[in-house]
């Protein structure tokens, strides 16, 4: 069992910056896939970020490359997702999640455990 807790969120103008975290209380935390995922009001929710287990290996949403960067520490079973150049679009709730292995998996299926989530509101 893999517990997820992300922090950081909070309300930012556009153009601004936030960073995300994410502690995981997996024991073999390094073998594990790490994303972020995010939901806004209404809709579906939808991928941001992933990374490998090794932290070499990443992948982004067309909406968000080149903004938005994932990274981990493995020595603090901790993956972040710093978010610059932000935009009221990005607005929506965000969501850690995790599996085993070393596919980057990109839809929602593809992991099996979640964080809580963590706001992220964009004022324009």
């Amino acid at each position: 069992q893999v517990q997820l807790v992300e922090s950081g969120g909070g309300l930012v103008q556009t153009g601004g910056s936030l960073r995300l975290s994410c502690a995981a209380s997996a024991r073999t935390f390094s073998s594990f896939t790490l994303a972020w995922f995010r939901q806004a009001p209404g809709k579906e929710r939808e991928f941001a970020a992933a990374i490998g287990g090794s932290g070499v290996v990443s992948n982004y949403a067309g909406s968000v490359k080149g903004r938005f960067t994932i990274s981990r520490d493995n020595a603090k079973n901790t993956v972040y997702l710093q978010m610059n150049s932000l935009k009221p679009e990005d607005t929506a709730v965000y969501y850690c999640a995790a599996r085993a292995g070393s596919e980057l998996g990109l839809s929602v299926r593809a992991y099996d455990y979640w964080g809580q989530g963590t706001q992220v509101t964009v004022s324009s």
